[in-house]
């Protein structure tokens, strides 16, 4: 989120929308407004409800669903973050929400409320990227990053590396061509046949498996560019368990578990090195879900 436009000095209240896909997330967040670059922002508080109990019955999210949950809870969820920092609707300054990439029905809920806060007490409304949302979340850390940096936002939909000057000032190094790490987590573990969210229960198969139990490509690991593909580790992992046979033992799941979340993590610690290495910055910055 930036502090340009919102055309106010002195502190700020910003509360915040997030509803682009499985979760419904509010926050209230204070900082100060009309300095150079602004300042370093402040979480009063938030609260998050999962939807994952509700879509495992069903393997995955479905987006119906989703949109549902987000409206029963986004206002309690508000209602909720106010009482934690002791303060009332007056205060919020400026309403964001999550404007996309996500599900759509997903995005139109928080949209809609946002708007519609926006419009009931007379206070702006701002869209926020999810993508950027990612991007500078690092910045409400107790260590924020000192610009520039490289950052490699890793999460379910999206695989980028970019180059962070400032707030609003990014440029692209490379991104997935296909699939990105957070769907071949998912695919992946899908196809070994743990239930979902994959990304995490892959990750707790692979602490009992050996990462070197079975050799996995590491796509594009030496095309010279900063881009990354993942579709083809994916078809070597559907591969490799058509080997195994239709009921391979318990070690042999865990070890190839292990091995795929070790052929992406190499890719992905590979190309974060090569990014550093091409633009002269000593400075990483991990965001998105994946990268969490």
């Amino acid at each position: 989120m930036t502090t340009a436009g919102l055309g106010a000095q002195g502190v700020q209240r910003v509360l915040g929308i997030e509803s682009s896909c499985d979760e419904t997330g509010v926050a209230l967040v204070e900082f100060h407004a009309g300095g150079a670059g602004g300042s370093v922002p402040k979480l009063l508080a938030h609260a998050l409800h999962s939807q994952v109990e509700m879509h495992q019955a069903y393997g995955g999210v479905v987006p119906e669903l989703a949109s549902r949950d987000h409206i029963r809870r986004v206002l309690p969820l508000a209602r909720s973050v106010l009482a934690e920092a002791k303060l009332g609707v007056e205060a919020i300054d400026v309403v964001a929400y999550t404007r996309g990439p996500g599900l759509a029905g997903a995005l139109l809920v928080g949209a809609g409320v946002g708007c519609a806060l926006g419009l009931v007490l007379q206070r702006p409304v701002l869209g926020v990227h999810h993508l950027e949302g990612h991007l500078l979340s690092p910045f409400l850390s107790a260590d924020p990053p000192e610009f520039p940096f490289v950052a490699l936002l890793v999460s379910g939909g999206h695989t980028q590396l970019m180059r962070v000057d400032a707030v609003g000032s990014y440029e692209l190094l490379g991104e997935t061509i296909d699939d990105a790490a957070g769907e071949a987590f998912d695919k992946s573990a899908k196809l070994l046949g743990l239930g979902y969210p994959g990304g995490p229960a892959l990750a707790r198969l692979a602490e009992f498996g050996d990462a070197a139990g079975f050799d996995l490509p590491r796509p594009l690991l030496r095309a010279g560019n900063l881009d990354f593909s993942f579709a083809g580790l994916k078809t070597a992992v559907r591969v490799t368990l058509d080997k195994l046979g239709p009921q391979p033992c318990e070690q042999s799941r865990a070890d190839l578990a292990a091995s795929t979340q070790q052929a992406i993590v190499d890719v992905l610690s590979a190309k974060a090195l090569a990014a550093l290495k091409r633009t002269g910055l000593k400075r990483l910055v991990v965001a998105g879900g994946v990268g969490a």
